[in-house]
C-alpha cells in the first residue's frame, strides 16, 4: 500500500469543517483492530521518508503557493544555513521540556512528537496537556513563514494496515490542523498518513512500538529556484 498524500484544499477543507475548534475530530477513541498482531516490519530511520513530497511539478507549483500565501520571498542560498539555524534555537527553547525532539538534518528542521505526549490510545484528538506546546511551535513557525511544513503520522504494526493508516492520517490531520488554527497559512503545509511502514525502531517490544507511535514535522526553508 502506497502512502496516502492527503491535498492540503480537500484535507483542511474537511478538518475544518469537521470542527468548530482547532481540532481535529474524525477519529476519536476508535476500538482497537480485532485481529491485533505484532508484525515485524523493517526497521528504517525516517530522515527523508517524506522528502518526496516536495518533488516535480506539483511540488514547484505548491511551493509558488506558500511563498504567495505567506507574503514572503523566497531565501538567498547563502541565507538558508543562518536562517534554519535561529529558527531551530527558538524551536527548541519553546519546546523544552514537552516531549518534543527537535533535531537537524542539514537545512531541514524534524520535530518528532511521541504519540504519548500528543494523544491518548486510539484517539486522533491531541490531548489538552499537549496544546501549550504547539502553541510555541506555531508561534515559531509564524516567526519563521520562509518555510515548507510537512507533517507525517505513524503508527506501530498492532492491528490492520487500513486501520494504522487511517490512524496516522487523522492524527497528522489533527496537528496541521491546530497549527493552522493559530494563524499560520494552509498553503505552506504538506500533511500525510504512513501507518505502520516507517518504524524506527522494533515492532516486537513494547518500548518500540511507543517510539514507532509519532507525528513528525519537517520544516524545509524556501529557497531560490525553489518556485
Amino acid at each position: 500500500m502506497r502512502h496516502a498524500i492527503l491535498p492540503i484544499a480537500t484535507a483542511f477543507t474537511a478538518a475544518l469543517a469537521l470542527s468548530s475548534c482547532a481540532t481535529y475530530t474524525g477519529q476519536t477513541n476508535a476500538p482497537d483492530d480485532p485481529n491485533r498482531t505484532g508484525r515485524g516490519a523493517l526497521i528504517g530511520a525516517s530522515i527523508g521518508v517524506v522528502a518526496g513530497l516536495l518533488s516535480g511539478d506539483d511540488a514547484t507549483e505548491r511551493r509558488q503557493r506558500a511563498l504567495v500565501g505567506a507574503g514572503v520571498g523566497a531565501l538567498a542560498g547563502t541565507a538558508v544555513g543562518a536562517y534554519q539555524d535561529r529558527q531551530e534555537a527558538e524551536l527548541r527553547r519553546r519546546t523544552a521540556g514537552t516531549g518534543i525532539d527537535v533535531t537537524r538534518d542539514g537545512d531541514v528542521i524534524k520535530l518528532n512528537l511521541p504519540d504519548a505526549v500528543t494523544f491518548d490510545f486510539n484517539s486522533a484528538s491531541l490531548k489538552s496537556q499537549f496544546r501549550p506546546a504547539l502553541d510555541g511551535v506555531a508561534a515559531t513557525l509564524a516567526d519563521y513563514p520562509q518555510t515548507v511544513i510537512e507533517i507525517s503520522g505513524h503508527t506501530d504494526a498492532v492491528g490492520s494496515d487500513a486501520y494504522n493508516q487511517r490512524l496516522s492520517e487523522e492524527r497528522a490531520g489533527s496537528v496541521a490542523n491546530y497549527l493552522v488554527g493559530k494563524g499560520l497559512v494552509r498553503e505552506r503545509f504538506e500533511v500525510v498518513g504512513m501507518g505502520e511502514r516507517y518504524p524506527i525502531a522494533s515492532n516486537e517490544t513494547e518500548d518500540g512500538r511507543a517510539r514507532n507511535r509519532r507525528v513528525e514535522i519537517r520544516v524545509l526553508p524556501l529557497t531560490q529556484g525553489a518556485g
